[in-house]
């Protein structure tokens, strides 16, 4: 397949257009990677490939429609490239499992860590705090079901519960280095811990996973912006 035939349009802080890169490189398959710098404005490719959402990541597959949302995206390139691993579950209830958990860390599970970084307050921290701890105890049991004894969520190899949670590795890390503490514990979530590890150092995931310290400069321009717009916000 040549380079031109494939194209994901991204942005390198962002845990979704990590998806897509991670399901292709998992497929072998190659690829070009277009980077978006949206704190500078959205190219005229991204507007045009996503008209709806405006956002990424976008899969260009060809002459086919663009595809958006990243775990549409994951699904996609698993039906559309069936050689290879597969990353989605055989098994129908399998799945469904996996879709169900992925659904409710981009739902409820990622947002309450974005929310830890812009909590007005202590009360308000330590209650995002308790959700994010709470998800990561229910995904130790998910891990522990799913993975069934194996390295991964998808078993013996990354899957698609893998790619969702472990995208999301490198804000979980900013998330402690900027609150001096451990969410991902060895006292409580012994599982993830290992997990996280294996999933990180993967040949599929190493080169696309943002450096710790990178992204949290990145994540302090962030919160500086969000803050700065709610101090207008409370002027008016």
């Amino acid at each position: 397949m040549a380079t031109n035939e494939v194209k994901v349009l991204g942005s390198w802080p962002s845990p979704f257009a990590m998806r897509p890169r991670i399901a292709l490189n998992l497929k072998s398959l190659t690829y070009e990677y277009i980077e978006e710098k949206l704190w500078e404005g959205k190219s005229e490719l991204l507007l045009q490939s996503n008209p709806v959402y405006k956002k990424i990541p976008v899969l260009i597959h060809g002459d086919n429609k663009p595809i958006c949302e990243s775990l549409i995206i994951v699904q996609y390139i698993d039906e559309a490239w069936s050689s290879g691993p597969s990353i989605l579950p055989s098994d129908p209830c399998e799945r469904a499992v996996a879709r169900f958990w992925a659904a409710y860390l981009d739902d409820k599970w990622f947002p309450a860590v974005k929310s830890i970084g812009v909590a007005k307050g202590e009360e308000a921290k330590k209650a995002a705090i308790a959700q994010v701890e709470e998800g990561l105890a229910l995904m130790e049991e998910a891990y522990d079901k799913c993975s069934k004894g194996k390295g991964y969520f998808g078993g013996d190899e990354v899957g698609y519960l893998d790619i969702a949670f472990g995208s999301f590795l490198g804000w979980l890390r900013v998330t402690e280095k900027f609150n001096a503490m451990k969410l991902l514990d060895e006292g409580k979530t012994p599982g993830l811990v290992k997990w996280a590890d294996r999933f990180c150092s993967h040949a599929a995931v190493k080169d696309v996973m943002p450096d710790t310290d990178k992204l949290a400069e990145f994540g302090k321009f962030v919160i500086a912006k969000i803050r700065a717009a709610g101090a207008a916000a409370e002027m008016h």
